[in-house]
């Protein structure tokens, strides 16, 4: 692939989670089975600065958030330095407004018992300098469209993220891209 050409999938070195399974498979992506945490480590690297993290999970419970922590040598950033902001829409309602519902975690969007989709733009994790992220998720079985944008505030390298949702367990598939430059 010459430079420029698009996307790179980032296979990680290791993942770590909690609950019943996760494996990486032949392409790079991780799939995994009702975890309460998916943690994907050596996923940001110096090679890139930004970055599309992919996923199709449902929950085990009803509606939830789900949540993105960034992560440096196998920890997670767990502070409240997180600040998300977001877009809904249903139907013919829209609303928007500043999340303050637990603030240690990047904003993926929402999950259901049926399956949803995300699209997590990551801008700089590895960069020592704060990072941002948006995030558009299509939401289970009604079409509901949630849109975050989210920052964290710390200037520190980070070569990983966990992956979690608010109450429930997770099952599905993430992959995670670095943009060609």
């Amino acid at each position: 692939m010459a430079a420029g050409d698009g996307l790179v999938s980032m296979t990680p070195t290791s993942i770590a989670h909690s609950g019943t399974s996760a494996t990486i498979n032949s392409d790079g992506g991780v799939d995994f089975t009702a975890v309460t945490s998916l943690s994907l480590n050596g996923v940001f690297t110096g090679d890139y600065d930004n970055y599309l993290i992919v996923g199709s999970y449902k929950g085990s419970g009803g509606s939830e958030s789900v949540f993105l922590r960034l992560r440096a040598s196998g920890t997670d950033a767990t502070g409240s330095n997180y600040v998300r902001q977001y877009l809904y829409a249903a139907s013919s309602t829209t609303s928007g407004a500043r999340s303050s519902v637990d603030a240690t975690g990047l904003g993926l969007g929402w999950i259901s018992s049926t399956e949803s989709g995300d699209t997590l733009a990551i801008y700089g994790p590895f960069l020592a300098q704060p990072t941002a992220s948006r995030n558009v998720n299509v939401f289970g079985g009604t079409v509901e469209i949630n849109d975050w944008a989210s920052t964290h505030s710390l200037s520190t390298s980070y070569d990983g993220c966990t992956i979690y949702p608010a109450a429930s367990t997770l099952t599905g598939t993430v992959h995670v891209f670095g943009y060609e430059e």
